[in-house]
């Protein structure tokens, strides 16, 4: 049953302010569509969702300050200088917002120019099982892409500068967002590895000029995943080092990052984030073009991709009620080696830990998943796909699946784009609603009215979580409906959303060089 039947029940129970006590959980969970185990239910990942205040009154009475002061807590707005050194900005400005369901929140966000090579990085990274394999791939991987764009010389410089100790030459300008969490501890572990990457790089005899953007991208994802894995293997001289490497290893992260310059689109994407592109048609409507593709059961070629990777004895366990092996939804990922590794390697590097360490607060569990015979059955192999950007083409929308899971592409690039020019266009009514009665024509008359309302929002992205959340029956925002989903416990907000992280970039289509000879978006 979808979130919206949920929050559809929630809001008659808030009406009724009835208490949700603990002997109702199996019923209920099952009526949202999570897995009930015997202990509790399983969320995304598989994971037990743990239950703090069950017995809790449920307070819905949230005001408009209030709702205001949730959704606009992690927003983010950059204006993107017109000229980054090596030619025009492709980008004008961006627009970021997260919103948390699971506590602390798993989704993460970055965003970068890259100083030795031309164009913008944005990714967006949804992470399972815990956020520390988010939070690990957020803080590395664009460096990577990076490093791997990079000439010969350049990177000859970097050694140069470590091998002297002297200051080396930034290689992202990042955009973190107020009270973004880094990972001190890890920090020096991350530069050393990422020295290694580029030493790699000059041993190549190949690497001359730098890797294109869809080279760049496809090496740094299969090379940030290897690192992820041999680091969790690794002794090293803190505990909290370790521990900390082997919570990145088994939690999980996909990813969907962009390059963007001003010849066009290049995306990589593992899972189920998403990127779509809105595009502003000559009549001024809108419509999205998909840049990339979900990685999941219900993508067919991707199933069978999968499949076909293990025995046809296997056929019916592979992926069980559109999970795999019956625990994960995504089908590609980072980190995540319970799905990648040997049994046998899995319980040597978990016995690995202090006697005294609880591998239950790292969020760590020796279980092995059903059926768990060729492994491994995940991989973090990036699609990639590119577009030559046009005019016409006017932002792009990197999204973790918490807003997929409420609105469709074309639905979020209406919002954006009609938030973006301030014109609303009304559908013409159609020759069956020419027929309608009056009931069926005021139900009209409300939702054209919904769609003209002003936005409450400076922000796209608050613009965009703030639909997904309060949209009631005829496109309208719904007070009650936004409060009763922001008002939740920590302990039950994961059972009718999850963490949702959106990111609109606006494109300098002033500078764009147009080129007719090439298709729009190509799967590389």
């Amino acid at each position: 049953m979808s979130r919206h039947l949920c929050g559809r029940m929630l809001l008659r129970a808030a009406c009724s302010t009835r208490s949700l006590v603990s002997s109702e959980w199996p019923s209920l969970t099952q009526r949202a569509g999570l897995a009930w185990n015997g202990s509790g239910p399983r969320c995304k990942s598989g994971a037990t969702i743990r239950f703090l205040s069950t017995r809790e009154d449920l307070d819905f009475q949230l005001s408009g300050t209030q709702i205001n002061s949730i959704l606009r807590a992690n927003e983010q707005s950059v204006i993107v200088p017109g000229f980054d050194g090596h030619g025009l900005s492709a980008v004008r400005r961006f627009e970021s917002n997260q919103l948390a369901a699971n506590t602390p929140n798993e989704d993460r966000r970055s965003a970068a120019a890259c100083l030795q090579t031309r164009g913008m990085l944005f990714g967006v990274f949804d992470g399972h099982g815990g956020w520390a394999c988010a939070q690990a791939v957020s803080e590395r991987l664009l460096y990577y892409v990076a490093v791997a764009m990079m000439s010969r010389r350049g990177l000859e410089e970097l050694e140069r500068c470590m091998e002297q100790n002297q200051p080396v030459p930034p290689i992202l300008q990042c955009y973190k967002a107020y009270g973004e969490y880094t990972c001190r501890e890890s920090a020096p572990l991350y530069v050393e590895q990422l020295r290694i990457f580029w030493q790699q790089l000059l041993d190549s005899q190949e690497h001359i000029d730098g890797m294109s953007p869809p080279g760049a991208l496809d090496y740094a994802f299969r090379h940030l995943d290897t690192d992820i894995s041999l680091e969790a293997q690794v002794a090293y001289s803190s505990d909290l080092m370790k521990s900390t490497a082997i919570q990145v290893a088994f939690a999980g992260s996909t990813a969907c990052v962009a390059h963007v310059d001003t010849e066009g689109i290049h995306v990589a994407n593992a899972g189920d984030c998403r990127a779509v592109l809105g595009v502003q048609e000559e009549d001024g409507s809108w419509s999205a073009l998909p840049l990339s593709y979900d990685h999941n059961a219900q993508n067919q070629a991707e199933l069978e991709r999968l499949l076909a990777q293990h025995p046809p004895s296997e056929r019916n366990t592979v992926v069980v009620e559109d999970r795999l092996l019956g625990i994960l939804m995504p089908l590609r990922s980072f980190g995540d080696v319970r799905f990648k590794w040997s049994r046998e390697l899995q319980q040597s590097v978990l016995e690995s830990l202090e006697s005294g360490v609880d591998l239950d607060y790292l969020n760590l569990y020796q279980y092995t998943p059903p059926n768990y015979l060729t492994p491994p059955y995940l991989d973090v192999l990036p699609q990639l796909t590119y577009h030559r950007l046009r005019p016409q083409d006017r932002f792009l929308l990197l999204a973790s699946d918490g807003l997929w899971d409420e609105m469709s592409s074309e639905e979020a690039v209406r919002l954006v784009g009609e938030h973006l020019s301030g014109f609303h266009i009304q559908a013409p009514v159609s020759p069956t609603e020419r027929r309608c009665n009056l009931g069926q024509m005021q139900e009209l008359l409300l939702k054209r009215r919904a769609r003209a309302l002003p936005t409450l929002d400076p922000n796209a992205a608050t613009h965009l979580i703030r639909h997904a959340l309060g949209t009631g029956e005829y496109g309208d925002l719904c007070h009650q409906r936004m409060a009763t989903m922001l008002a939740l416990p920590e302990d039950l907000a994961r059972m009718y959303r999850d963490d949702i992280t959106a990111t609109v970039v606006y494109l300098n289509s002033d500078h764009v060089r147009q080129n007719s000879t090439k298709t729009p978006c190509t799967d590389m």
